[in-house]
């Protein structure tokens, strides 16, 4: 469970309040060393279904598990003191049958602590995202590029340049909005659509590559540190290079080893008298 009681935390309906004000920060959060550290910056944590890349090296996000999603839900609730924590919900937990996604949904919030869930899905999952909100489980929707539906859209690719396109992710927007969810992500959409959608939609807009006029901005937070490097998307602005410094700490100190420099005596036990 988290540091302090949930109470002490921003909630699902205080992020919602935070429409058109002071732009909503939000990072991804997998660990409770990294939970502690961001806790502070962000108002809203995601246990993103991208620690499947991130973490495991898997090509999708197709391959992560409920069980894994919930081991470090309860991960990163350990360290946080004030963010809204808010877990994914992954492919296959919830698009059989709105029954199904609430008994899941249901299993994230009891064995995490965490406060909402997020699934991927634009009027296709409205029904369900309602489902859910009328039974009490605060949803993030998720619309644009869907990462989960990678296999069936062609790859990872911006959207919204066709009429098709644009038309489809107005729909989604229009359903998620009147679904009961509290916010939305919007992710791989051309800058002028976000920023439509953002000002028609009565609840917080969460850009991913979208738009700098979207109600807040999410990004993975290897990605910004520089510890993930398989490959780098156009809207990620890298804020250091950890993994170099990384690289090169762990070259100092296999030096030091194999020049037996390290251990010294500094960093050994001497017998007591």
């Amino acid at each position: 469970m988290s540091a302090v009681g949930s109470h002490k935390r921003l909630t699902p309906a205080r992020i919602s309040a935070m429409k058109g004000g002071k732009p909503i920060v939000c990072l991804t959060a997998y660990t409770t060393p990294m939970a502690r550290l961001l806790d502070e910056h962000c108002d809203l944590l995601l246990v993103g279904d991208s620690l499947g890349m991130v973490l495991y090296g898997m090509e999708t996000t197709i391959g992560v598990t409920l069980d894994m999603m919930i081991a470090h839900g309860k991960a990163v609730m350990r360290g946080v003191a004030k963010a809204c924590v808010v877990v994914d919900m992954p492919f296959g937990s919830y698009q059989e049958s709105k029954e199904s996604a609430f008994r899941n949904a249901v299993r994230i919030l009891q064995e995490t602590g965490c406060d909402a869930v997020k699934l991927e899905g634009g009027e296709e999952m409205a029904e369900t995202i309602a489902f859910l909100t009328k039974r009490g489980i605060p949803v993030m929707g998720h619309i644009g590029l869907m990462p989960q539906q990678v296999q069936t859209a062609g790859g990872y690719r911006s959207v919204g340049h066709s009429e098709h396109e644009t038309s489809k992710i107005r729909r989604d927007a229009h359903a998620i909005g009147g679904s009961g969810a509290f916010a939305v992500v919007i992710e791989g959409t051309v800058e002028p659509l976000a920023r439509e959608m953002t000002s028609a939609m009565h609840i917080p807009t969460i850009g991913i590559g979208a738009s700098a006029a979207c109600d807040g901005q999410v990004l993975v937070s290897d990605d910004i540190l520089g510890l993930f490097n398989d490959f780098t998307p156009r809207f990620v602005k890298r804020y250091d290079e950890l993994g170099k410094r990384v690289a090169d700490a762990v070259a100092a100190y296999a030096e030091d080893v194999r020049s037996r420099k390290f251990p010294a005596a500094d960093h050994t036990f001497k017998r007591r008298p």
